[in-house]
């Protein structure tokens, strides 16, 4: 932290961490950015980014940008926010750079938030990059964003359709909070929402840990949704059977014993019915993001193959603690998980 201005790392330029960097730029934070040397081009300029909250535009500039891992070894963070998912951060390149956040702030006061999903997510990378457990926790983005030009998703009446077309990213957030940070390591937790507030931003706001890791389930509907192409969640009823495949691999999925019995008391109130009203609730709260839509584009996209492993893992977890699992097994096997 230089003369009081939090300093922030973010790992990667998709959406989550540009969005990321637009919120802590705006709340007084200083950003610099660790991309892939492809990514420089785009961020060598400013970058614009649509509201579906109020139907604005906005363009920020003014973060810094290293393309070299072991660069950050030169940077004297406060937060480091990996945006990587999953797969990606498992990759020779990802994995590459778990090793150089390790070999640059360990021992340090650097509070690394990580954002992928996955199962033992923390454990694995803090045994590959030699951090403590006080380092380290998980967070995710408290909002739907895209990449418009990649997105194209349909347009509802109240969308700025001039607007959009000049953004880079596009951003609804789904509740007041703008970021989430479980409290796994409640100094860390309460120091980063500390710095994620202020001048008008969406604040971050602390989540349970325990909730968080069982959230991860809303995959399998997720999946299985995409089964029933994205159909309109009004002409889905709760006895589908692909519906109902996805809201009893969700209920598997708590009851792993890594989830223990908080995810025992989330699966006895899991039906199909319940889910059903959730996910039609998201869609409500996605307006005027069509949520079937960024769902098809999201989940049967970049992340798709992070999701997939994520429901191999529980599939191979579940089975191996003596669940029969049908549910899962099913709709691994009808998304073509070997």
């Amino acid at each position: 932290m230089t003369d009081n201005i939090p300093s922030i790392g973010i790992v990667g330029a998709g959406a989550v961490g540009v969005n990321a960097a637009y919120d802590l730029m705006r709340a007084g934070a200083e950003v610099t950015f660790l991309v892939r040397p492809h990514r420089q081009e785009q961020l060598s300029r400013p970058q614009a980014m649509y509201s579906y909250d109020d139907h604005t535009l906005d363009r920020f500039s003014g973060y810094d940008v290293i393309t070299d891992p072991a660069a950050l070894s030169d940077q004297q963070l406060d937060f480091l926010i990996v945006t990587l998912d999953n797969a990606s951060l498992r990759a020779e390149a990802g994995l590459t750079s778990v090793k150089e956040i390790g070999r640059a702030f360990r021992g340090t006061n650097t509070g690394v938030i990580l954002n992928a999903v996955g199962i033992g997510v923390v454990s694995w990378f803090l045994a590959e990059s030699g951090l403590s457990e006080d380092q380290v926790a998980m967070g995710s983005t408290n909002a739907l964003i895209h990449e418009v030009a990649a997105a194209d998703l349909p347009l509802d009446p109240s969308v700025d359709a001039d607007l959009l077309g000049q953004a880079d990213y596009a951003v609804k957030h789904l509740g007041p909070a703008g970021f989430l940070i479980d409290d796994s390591s409640p100094q860390l937790a309460e120091a980063f929402t500390a710095v994620y507030t202020g001048n008008g931003i969406p604040a971050a706001s602390t989540a349970s840990a325990s909730e968080t890791a069982i959230g991860l389930a809303i995959l399998a509907p997720i999946l299985a949704w995409g089964l029933l192409d994205w159909q309109s969640l009004d002409d889905v009823d709760a006895t589908n059977e692909a519906w109902q495949l996805g809201a009893n691999s969700m209920r598997e999925i708590q009851q792993l014993a890594v989830f223990g019995a908080a995810g025992q008391a989330a699966a006895k109130q899991t039906t199909s019915q319940s889910v059903l009203q959730m996910f039609r609730h998201m869609t409500q709260q996605a307006t005027p993001l069509d949520l079937a839509a960024f769902f098809a584009y999201h989940h049967g996209g970049k992340v798709n193959r992070q999701d997939l492993d994520f429901l191999d893992d529980a599939r191979q977890r579940a089975q191996a603690e003596g669940q029969d699992a049908t549910a899962l097994r099913e709709l691994a096997s009808r998304l073509n998980i070997a």
